[in-house]
């Protein structure tokens, strides 16, 4: 039997996107797993608090330790944690996230060096990740983002109609003012086309700027911006579209572009960060550079007017989605857990 604590910002309760790190709790608590989780807390000082305050009074209730590292101030939890984890002598294994965390080492290399070789092992969702802290950790192991496929229904695209979706947080990273742009071109000649964007408003006036994009360029009647959805109502928004976009300028291997696959839209992205390393340019995806609107327009003609492609695009994203499924994923993290349990000093 083994005991796991999971660290990290367990926050979709209080209305926050679902952490990937709350999904593997529960696959790893139906598996049998005796697991202890932090942190609930919306505060981030009280969530830090409870972090440290679980880690230090569970630390004879668990073997190994389950670290979320993201880039920016969200850096600081990861690395309080793991300075305790350090000095308790616990295994523990950070899971690195994000599309710019390389950025944020290039600008704070020694902090993330100390954190990533403190570490008993370090995993990465994508090669992009490991790529770039190989010269730090050249051990870096490789476990996909998890996706349940058997929640989301497939539709074989081979002829796709004009009805584009977007599903992300609205916050400049993910540039969602590039996809009315995309839809005001794509109007000129395939006037029934149709845009939805769904997410959540992260504060940064992003979400202000794309209404005001949409009224600039008088899209207002064919594109709809909605709140975000709960994580099981995902499946049925993106089954409502045909064609999805990720607009990103940053990323790493976003989980909402494993479920649109999941579902067969044909996906069309920008090409940054681990995409180019999660997807095959033309196999799974089409790739375009960053903030080219015009580019990704293109893409999206080329998928309504070749059903050879589109049909190619939709059965291959959906096997991709399929190398991802939960029960390979946990297989290799329970295989992980096995590895460390006898290293821990209870």
């Amino acid at each position: 039997m083994h005991d796991v604590l999971i660290v990290g910002n367990h926050l979709s309760a209080t209305g926050a996107s679902r952490a990937v790190g709350e999904d593997l709790v529960e696959q790893l608590r139906a598996r049998g797993v005796r697991v202890h989780t932090t942190s609930q807390i919306p505060n981030k000082a009280m969530r830090l608090y409870d972090m440290l305050h679980t880690t230090w009074t569970r630390r004879r209730q668990y073997d190994v330790a389950v670290v979320d590292v993201f880039s920016g101030q969200a850096f600081r939890f990861a690395e309080a944690v793991c300075a305790l984890l350090r000095r308790l002598r616990k295994p523990h294994v950070l899971v690195l996230h994000g599309g710019d965390l390389p950025g944020f080492a290039a600008r704070h290399p020694r902090r993330v060096t100390r954190v990533l070789n403190g570490a008993t092992v370090v995993t990465s969702p994508s090669s992009y990740l490991s790529e770039a802290f190989r010269s730090v950790r050249p051990d870096i192991l490789e476990i996909p983002n998890p996706i349940d496929c058997s929640k989301y229904p497939y539709r074989h695209r081979a002829s796709p109609l004009p009805n584009l979706i977007w599903l992300r947080a609205f916050a400049g990273i993910y540039n969602p003012v590039m996809a009315p742009r995309v839809l005001k071109h794509l109007l000129n000649e395939h006037p029934d086309c149709r845009l939805t964007m769904i997410g959540k408003d992260k504060g940064d006036g992003t979400l202000a700027e794309t209404h005001a994009e949409v009224k600039r360029l008088g899209v207002a009647e064919q594109c709809r911006i909605l709140p975000k959805v709960a994580k099981q109502d995902v499946p049925e928004a993106l089954s409502a579209g045909d064609i999805f976009l990720n607009t990103s300028s940053v990323d790493n291997t976003p989980v909402t572009v494993l479920e649109a696959m999941a579902c067969g839209l044909c996906v069309v992205s920008t090409n940054v960060g681990g995409m180019p390393h999660l997807v095959s340019d033309r196999e799974q995806a089409l790739l375009v550079p960053a903030n080219d609107h015009l580019a990704m327009t293109g893409a999206v003609r080329e998928v309504l007017q070749s059903p050879a492609l589109a049909s190619s695009l939709s059965a291959q994203g959906r096997r991709k989605a399929e190398s991802c499924d939960w029960p390979n994923v946990l297989d290799q993290w329970m295989q992980l857990f096995d590895r460390l349990q006898s290293r821990s000093p209870r």
